[in-house]
């Protein structure tokens, strides 16, 4: 947990504070690994590797049929993609830490990912 960009004050970035609005960076190994299994494909692979060869149990049609299902509507940006095989997400504090106590958020995509990707490069 990192705070990279905060539009109010650079301040709050170099003491790392936590406020609504803040930009951080996450560890995207929860979020891969929910990703892997809800949709049984392996993502965040580096380009010019191949993905490891893991033994995969035997699954049950029902499984089988579920997994065919949600591949249908599934799309992941590649900008998402890159950022899952360098173990770190970008995301938008939404809640105001402070005041409850605890700190939700929102994981960065789209041309939002792209504006804030661009203010750090900076």
């Amino acid at each position: 947990l990192d705070v990279t960009y905060n539009s109010s004050n650079n301040e709050l970035v170099r003491t790392k504070t936590l406020v609504k609005g803040a930009i951080i960076l996450v560890d995207a190994h929860p979020f891969k690994s929910w990703y892997e299994s809800h949709y049984g494909v392996k993502i965040g692979v580096k380009k010019g590797q191949s993905a490891p060869a893991e033994e995969e149990g035997k699954k049950s049609s029902h499984v089988q049929r579920k997994l065919a299902a949600r591949q249908k509507g599934r799309t992941l940006e590649d900008a998402i993609d890159h950022q899952m095989a360098s173990g770190r997400l970008l995301a938008k504090i939404t809640s105001r830490p402070g005041q409850s106590g605890r700190c939700d958020g929102i994981i960065l995509e789209g041309p939002e990912l792209a504006f804030y990707q661009k203010q750090l490069k900076k």
